[in-house]
C-alpha cells in the first residue's frame, strides 16, 4: 500500500506540471505553436538522452518517431491550436475525458479492465473540470473542438503503447520518443512559421521551465507511473491538471476563485479520492501475479525429477 501511494505522489508531479504551463504560457511565451512544441520538446528529450547515453535499436525506431508524434510533437501542436480556438473552460473539460480514454484504451491494448469506482472517478473528475471552469454561453469553434479531442485521444493511445512498449527503461523510452517528437515538428515550423523565434530572457526563463520540469521531469515520473498503476489510476491522478491551472492562476497571476471553482475542485478531489480506492493496476497485478507464481497450479501434479540411480533402486 504504501508504494501505491508512494507512486501516486510521484506521478502527480506531472499533472501539476503540466497545470503551471498555463500561466507561463500565457504570461512570457511567444504565440507561435510550431516552435512552441519544438523548443519544449527538443531540449528535454536532448537532456534525457545525455543522462540515459542509449540509442534506439530495432523496433523502437519507428515506436519512438510513433509515440513521438502522439505523445510530444502532435500533441504539444494540438494543444497551442486549442488554446487558440477554444475558451480554457471547454478545452479543459474535453481534456478531462482523457482518463476514461486511457480506460478504454488500456482495456483494449493491456486487457486491464477498468473498475466501477475507477469510471465512477473519472466521471465525476469530468462533471468536476466543467463546473469548475465552464460558464456557459461560451461559442465553440467546431475545429478547436476537433483539436481538442484529437489531442485527448492521440495523447492517451501514445500513453497506452508507451506502457505497453516496455521492453526498455522508461528514461530511454521517454528520451527517444521527445527527440522524435521535436525532430517531426522542426520542418512544419520552419514552413509555417519561418525562423525561429528572437527570445528575451523572460521568454527563455519560461522555455527552460516548460522543457525541463513540465517536459523531461513530468513525462519521466508520468511514464514510469503509467507502467506501475496502470492507465484507469494514471489517468484519474491526470485530473490534477485542470485543478493545478486554477490554483495557480488563482496564487500567481491573482485570477480570483468563485464558489462555484471551489465545488467543481472539490468535486474532481473526491473523483481522483475514490478511483484510487479501486483495487487493481499495476501494483495490484504484480502482487497478484507474484503469489499466484507461489500457488501450485490446479489440476497439475508436483512432478520431481528422478535420476538413474533412484530408478534403480525402486526397480529392486
Amino acid at each position: 500500500m504504501e508504494d501505491k501511494w508512494r507512486w501516486i505522489v510521484l506521478t502527480a508531479i506531472a499533472p501539476v506540471a503540466w497545470g503551471s504551463t498555463y500561466v507561463v504560457t500565457r504570461a512570457v511565451l511567444p504565440d507561435l505553436p510550431l516552435w512552441g512544441a519544438v523548443l519544449r520538446a527538443l531540449p528535454a528529450g536532448l537532456l534525457l538522452l545525455a543522462v540515459a547515453r542509449r540509442r534506439p535499436h530495432g523496433a523502437w525506431w519507428w515506436r519512438a518517431f510513433l509515440l513521438g508524434a502522439l505523445n510530444a510533437g502532435g500533441f504539444f501542436v494540438l494543444v497551442y491550436a486549442v488554446a487558440q480556438l477554444l475558451p480554457s473552460g471547454i478545452a479543459s473539460t474535453v481534456m478531462a475525458t482523457s482518463p476514461l480514454a486511457l480506460m478504454g484504451f488500456g482495456w483494449m491494448l493491456l486487457g486491464q479492465r477498468p473498475r466501477s469506482l475507477s469510471l465512477a472517478g473519472a466521471l465525476a473528475g469530468v462533471v468536476g473540470v466543467a463546473v469548475m471552469l465552464y460558464g456557459g454561453g461560451d461559442a465553440v469553434d467546431p475545429l478547436g473542438l476537433v483539436a481538442a479531442v484529437s489531442a485527448m485521444l492521440l495523447s492517451a493511445v501514445g500513453y497506452v503503447l508507451a506502457t505497453r512498449w516496455r521492453d526498455v527503461d522508461v528514461l530511454s523510452s521517454t528520451a527517444w520518443q521527445l527527440v522524435a517528437g521535436g525532430i517531426l515538428v522542426v520542418p512544419f515550423a520552419v514552413a509555417v512559421e519561418g525562423a525561429p523565434p528572437a527570445l528575451d530572457a523572460a521568454a527563455i526563463a519560461g522555455f527552460a521551465y516548460v522543457s525541463l520540469v513540465a517536459t523531461a521531469l513530468a513525462y519521466l515520473v508520468w511514464f514510469a507511473g503509467m507502467r506501475r498503476l496502470g492507465p484507469a489510476m494514471t489517468g484519474l491522478i491526470g485530473l490534477l491538471n485542470p485543478v493545478a491551472g486554477v490554483a495557480l492562476g488563482a496564487l500567481v497571476a491573482g485570477e480570483a476563485l468563485t464558489a462555484r471553482q471551489f465545488l467543481g475542485l472539490a468535486i474532481v478531489l473526491v473523483g481522483i479520492g475514490v478511483g484510487q480506492t479501486a483495487r487493481g493496476g499495476r501494483v495490484a497485478a504484480d502482487g497478484q501475479s507474484a503469489r499466484a507464481s507461489r500457488k501450485p497450479r490446479v489440476g497439475t501434479k508436483n512432478v520431481v525429477p528422478v535420476t538413474a540411480a533412484e530408478k534403480s533402486r525402486m526397480r529392486s
